[in-house]
């Protein structure tokens, strides 16, 4: 426990040297430029370097509480699940109704629509495998747990697990996947027609019928349910962006390739020195995900007629509560103080995260519209407007972070940033991410 204790003090002062180095290059990457205000920016030594920081793609690293993360026949049939529309109570609903393959794996609207209209707007899953925490609020520490989620929310599929255990039983292709690759179902015997936990709802008839199930019967439906969505998570691991304008002129200005260069617009490259100069945008969007992978407060007022999200303030206690987060029985972690649980063991709530929001990753934003937690604004431009005033209004709830001030940015300003974040937009999905297999069960290609 020292020895951990000590590793998270020098992770934490390296996370410390590394924010202050980057405001360093912010500050200085703020100073009036000398430019051809025709021509392109001449970034100073200090902007090459930021540039360099937010290029290429951090390696996918494993995730020991799913084993069957990277294995090509679990990922086959997560795919083949991903696109099933009986995976959700009515039947017409799939995962790919909220992560469209061509909306960037969201859904073009502001908030998810399933059996009904959602509190919030459906993230992408773009380079998902790279986060910490999930939904917008990180009330889960895996893919898998997260997928468990929208399974089961009355507003979205609807579905419960003993339920979704018949269909298994009804359906042939989807138990031949399955014991293709766990073995055999567990036993419907004896079984309601359906039945999940229900949190603080004990009157609640799923909740009741859950109650009929014994101990390790309970058990066995939590391992079905938890392979299926170590499957969709095994997916998922394949949704890594690719090469953008943005890495072709990265890659040219480290190289001293004009052609490359080019690559990105005269306007994208003023738009790429405000965000990591004077609009300050890379304090959050960071790294070649563009994304500090963690919450902020950036001020957004409260909507009329909706509710007020407290964010990570209730997404943390949502996430310990979990019986599905990485201390749970359900990980295929070897221990539960496996160094990958650091970082439920250390959390702690604070006030400071009324309001909280993840960093959503910038890749591929320009498919991913409408924006921000609650799916208010529908352009890129008019996120711009609101960083270049975000004052003007009190923040819905809690305390908006300070690193977020007036920037008085001109249209044309404006305009350039647009450019620039519309250049992070590489290609599409490989076709054959796209649709369901013909089999369940995987072959080998």
């Amino acid at each position: 426990m020292l020895e951990r204790k000590r590793r998270r003090f020098l992770v934490s002062r390296l996370k410390c040297l590394l924010k202050i180095s980057l405001i360093g290059l912010v500050l200085g990457a703020c100073q009036p430029p000398q430019n051809n205000r025709e021509g392109p920016p001449d970034f100073t030594p200090s902007e090459k370097l930021i540039i360099q920081s937010l290029t290429g793609h951090p390696e996918l690293t494993s995730n020991p509480s799913n084993r069957w993360a990277d294995q090509p026949r679990a990922a086959h049939f997560g795919q083949y699940l991903f696109f099933d529309k009986r995976l959700s109570q009515n039947g017409k609903l799939n995962c790919a109704s909220c992560h469209n393959p061509g909306l960037g794996w969201s859904d073009g609207k502001a908030l998810a629509q399933g059996l009904k209209t959602t509190a919030r707007n459906s993230p992408s899953l773009w380079n998902v495998s790279h986060q910490r925490w999930f939904f917008w609020d990180g009330r889960t520490d895996s893919a898998w747990a997260q997928a468990i989620q929208p399974l089961e929310s009355l507003a979205e599929m609807g579905m419960d697990r003993v339920r979704l255990l018949h269909v298994f039983h009804q359906n042939s292709d989807l138990r031949q996947g399955y014991e293709a690759l766990f073995g055999t179902l567990p036993s419907v015997t004896g079984l309601p027609s359906s039945g999940r936990p229900v949190a603080e709802q004990a009157d609640h008839p799923l909740q009741k019928n859950w109650n009929l199930l014994s101990e390790a019967q309970k058990q066995q439906v939590n391992i079905f349910l938890t392979n299926l969505t170590k499957t969709l998570e095994a997916f998922e691991r394949r949704f890594q962006t690719g090469e953008n304008a943005f890495d072709r002129f990265a890659k040219g200005l480290r190289t001293h390739q004009p052609e490359l260069q080019n690559a990105l617009s005269i306007e994208a490259q003023k738009g790429l020195r405000l965000f990591i100069g004077r609009a300050q945008c890379v304090l959050c969007h960071t790294g070649p995900l563009f994304s500090d992978l963690e919450f902020h407060n950036t001020g957004l007022s409260a909507l009329p007629g909706q509710a007020i999200d407290q964010g990570r303030y209730l997404g943390i206690p949502a996430l310990m509560s979990d019986a599905f987060n990485g201390l749970g029985p359900y990980t295929d972690l070897a221990s539960k103080e496996d160094a990958w649980n650091d970082k439920l063991i250390y959390l702690q709530r604070k006030a400071t995260n009324q309001g909280e929001f993840k960093t959503p990753g910038l890749r591929e934003i320009s498919r991913t519209a409408p924006y921000m937690h609650d799916g208010r604004f529908k352009t890129l431009e008019e996120v711009v407007r609101f960083y270049s005033q975000p004052l003007s209004e009190p923040p819905a709830t809690g305390r908006r972070e300070d690193t977020i001030q007036v920037l008085d940015l001109k249209p044309e300003e404006i305009k350039y940033l647009v450019a620039f974040l519309e250049s992070l937009t590489g290609p599409e999905p490989p076709l054959d991410w796209v649709g369901q297999p013909k089999s369940a069960v995987y072959s080998q290609p």
